[in-house]
């Protein structure tokens, strides 16, 4: 057999085994068909593959729609609960804002009625100037008049007993001790007279004093033993004017008044061209209780002379100074008319008014500048609102129910 399967070739007498030929034939054969087979199934199997890329594909997209179908219903539910959120929480804002929109709105109108009211007072205050002084000098007058007294009534409440009494003993004692030397065999004779006559000058030596201490600038003339008058003289005087009256002061420490003097002190009055006569006893007259006027003359006790000259001195320097300031009215009121009708006043009313504009220009600013504010909170809650609702509303959609709800991002 093995011989059979040779073969010479008919051209060149080479020996062929035709096992080989038939061997490679087949061979090739069986590799075309496997070849063909392999890329049939590496065909099929691209295909294959192909159609799983396009199913997953188609997978992905109807995924991606299904779930943007999702988001946009869960998106739109969001924003719907949001804007009925939105609402309320612009209804609650609106009307707080409101409120306080009114609260200042009344603010303004009663600074407005101020304002009004303080241009009311600017012309009242002016008014008022021109008053001031003419009353000044009253005003001062009573309220001298008012310490004084009150000065005195603690003086009085003090030393009363200490003073006075120690005072008129003391002087007796030394008025009686001077007197002794001098007397002579009839001191017992004229004994009652001469004790009489020793207290009233130790009466009018207290009243010189005490006026000569308590008013420095006032002028105290004595009237010297045996001349006509009365006991003392008061110039009224003060810092700013000299001469401004004249008060005449009589002393009688007796166990009865006589109607007599009065006419008598009355005619020294006259003489020495006083303003106001005082009558300083012990012994008031019939009717009289305490210190008074009785036929022009003041009366009253050494405890009351005091007060009373304090008072009287008060007036005098009252009555005085009106005196004065009805000199030259009519030259003020030259002068008064010359300032109104000036270029200073008006200048000094245009800066009044110039600072009531500017206090309304400001006001306007203020009231615009709280509104920006106003306005610029809004934003800025309605904004802070909004990001709080899309990241609840994010953590949410992740998390589920494992996050707690808000009320008031939620539906009722």
């Amino acid at each position: 057999m093995m011989s059979s399967t040779k073969v010479n070739c008919p051209e060149c007498n080479c020996e062929i085994d035709v096992n080989d030929i038939l061997k490679h034939q087949i061979e090739d054969s069986i590799r075309k068909e496997f070849l063909e087979k392999e890329m049939n199934a590496k065909k099929e199997l691209k295909e294959k593959e192909q159609e799983l890329l396009n199913q997953k594909k188609k997978f992905e997209e109807d995924k991606s729609k299904e779930e943007d179908r999702f988001n946009n219903l869960l998106k739109l539910q969001v924003n719907k609960e949001l804007k009925e959120k939105e609402a309320l929480l612009k209804t609650k804002l609106n009307f707080e804002s409101s409120e306080q929109i009114k609260l200042l709105n009344d603010e303004l109108n009663e600074k407005s009625k101020k304002l009004i009211e303080l241009n009311k007072s600017k012309s009242e205050i002016e008014k008022l100037k021109r008053e001031k002084n003419e009353l000044k000098e009253t005003i001062e007058a009573e309220a001298q008049l008012k310490l004084n007294e009150t000065i005195l009534n603690e003086k009085i409440k003090i030393k009363k007993q200490a003073e006075e009494s120690n005072s008129m003993i003391v002087r007796e004692l030394q008025k009686q001790l001077e007197d002794q030397k001098k007397l002579t065999d009839d001191m017992k004779r004229k004994q009652e007279q001469g004790s009489m006559q020793l207290q009233g000058e130790v009466q009018e030596l207290a009243i010189e004093e005490w006026l000569s201490n308590n008013f420095k600038f006032d002028t105290i003339e004595e009237i010297k033993k045996g001349a006509n008058g009365a006991d003392c003289l008061q110039v009224v005087n003060t810092r700013e004017f000299q001469n401004c009256g004249k008060i005449y002061y009589e002393s009688k420490r007796t166990k009865s008044f006589q109607v007599s003097w009065i006419e008598k002190f009355k005619n020294d009055i006259r003489e020495k061209g006083a303003n106001i006569g005082v009558l300083v006893t012990e012994v008031l007259p019939k009717g009289m209780e305490r210190m008074g006027l009785k036929d022009g003359i003041w009366i009253c006790d050494f405890e009351e002379f005091k007060g009373l000259s304090a008072v009287l001195r008060q007036s005098i320097i009252n009555i005085n100074s009106a005196i004065i300031s009805q000199e030259g009215k009519s030259d003020k009121m030259v002068m008064l008319y010359d300032f109104l009708t000036s270029n200073e006043f008006r200048l000094q009313m245009d800066g009044i008014v110039e600072g009531f504009t500017q206090m309304q220009v400001d006001l306007n600013a203020e009231k615009n500048a709280v509104k920006r504010l106003w306005k610029k909170r809004e934003k800025q809650i309605e904004k802070v609102i909004n990001n709080t609702v899309n990241m609840h509303g994010a953590i949410k959609g992740i998390a589920g129910n494992a996050v707690k709800e808000i009320k008031i991002l939620e539906l009722e």
